[in-house]
């Protein structure tokens, strides 16, 4: 008899399709990974976008981890929730989001909040948010080193920026962030070479900061592609995100032995005839931001991925073409990696959570919502 996929559910029919599975034993894996590529968890703030569940957290506290980062007031609020003691939103607050941070902060005293900003008048907003409460913040300042989506240049402009901080009721000057998602050369060698020259411009502003005699406390830096680079630097704090679960979009990088813990399972809805499947594994449940393919289908009952040509994507059917579509009956399940794990994570409800075969327990996730309480 031949033994079961890794991936493949021993109570297969009890679970609903299309539906997000988490493998606990792999998950675990990569956050021991995680740590050793960081050289101790001292180093890392780990991003929790990627599994957005108070679960994950928890099991990164129990490793010593102890600082996080996210991308909104809800996920600060499910993590600052889950016991974190230092969360930084990866995200300059505005408009209703600065008296928000301000409230979280209040709900929040034993966690250590801090924030990123590249403008002025919102450091100024949120200076006088939280000084009106009787509180503080320490403010990161964003950098723009190459992804040119949000962030200011590190240049002299940057320079007064930060001063401005220095000394203002209600903020403090944080430090630096630099974020470059932009770099996934899929050669090793010349990712890590974009990295360093990219990672110039911080250091040397880091340096005229200090010069200037300000604090620059922290570095917090790069994604999952360059994680094992800035893990290189001494002194600066790593964010990986995607590495908790991984996906196809980055296992295509050869040098990060990171391995996929989430999948989503689809079925067989239709046969419309010739060589064409169609399954229930729409818009709604899988990233569809990317072209085709949005998801590395595994054959049945292999750890091979399907030979196949998407043709069609929809709300609630993703309609491939392939040679073995005789193989597959209606109401048959298949398995895939999705190409972008965390836009898929937000379209469920709740991932069922895997272990020795069996769906063992689920997990709401909570922070795929815009509201927590605050």
């Amino acid at each position: 008899m031949s033994q079961r996929p890794w991936f493949q559910l021993s109570d297969e029919p009890a679970v609903d399709s299309p539906s997000l599975l988490v493998y606990r034993d792999r998950v675990e894996g990569n956050l021991r990974l995680m740590v050793t590529v960081a050289g101790g968890v001292e180093r890392l703030r780990p991003h929790v976008k990627t599994h957005k569940v108070p679960q994950i957290v928890r099991a990164q506290l129990a490793q010593g981890i102890t600082r996080f980062k996210c991308a909104t007031i809800a996920e600060a609020g499910m993590t600052a929730a889950a016991g974190a003691p230092d969360v930084l939103l990866a995200y300059q607050p505005v408009g209703p989001n600065i008296p928000r941070l301000a409230a979280l902060a209040a709900r929040f005293p034993a966690t250590r909040f801090s924030a990123l900003v590249d403008d002025i008048t919102i450091a100024e907003s949120i200076a006088r948010r939280f000084d009106a409460a009787g509180l503080s913040i320490e403010l990161l300042l964003d950098l723009d080193i190459g992804m040119h989506r949000s962030g200011i240049e590190p240049d002299q402009r940057a320079r007064q920026l930060y001063a401005s901080l220095l000394g203002r009721r209600g903020v403090k000057p944080g430090g630096l962030h630099a974020y470059d998602g932009h770099l996934r050369d899929r050669d090793p060698g010349a990712r890590r070479a974009q990295c360093d020259a990219a990672f110039e411009a911080v250091s040397a502003l880091a340096d005229r900061l200090t010069e200037d005699g300000l604090p620059v406390p922290r570095i917090v830096a790069g994604g999952s592609p360059t994680f094992p680079f800035h893990a290189a630097r001494p002194g600066v704090e790593c964010s990986p995100g995607t590495t908790v679960y991984w996906d196809a979009g980055y296992g295509a990088l050869p040098d990060l032995p990171f391995l996929p813990a989430a999948l989503v399972l689809t079925r067989v809805v239709s046969r419309p005839g010739g060589s064409r499947v169609c399954l229930d594994l729409g818009h709604k449940a899988v990233a569809s931001e990317n072209p085709h393919p949005r998801v590395a289908l595994f054959a049945p009952a292999s750890e091979e991925v399907l030979e196949c040509r998407f043709v069609g994507h929809s709300e609630e059917h993703l309609v491939i073409e392939t040679p073995h579509a005789r193989a597959l009956a209606v109401g048959d399940c298949l398995y895939g990696i999705p190409w972008h794990i965390c836009p898929t994570v937000a379209l469920h409800a709740e991932a069922h959570v895997v272990a020795g075969g069996q769906v063992v327990e689920r997990w709401p996730i909570d922070a795929r919502a815009r509201r927590l309480g605050v």
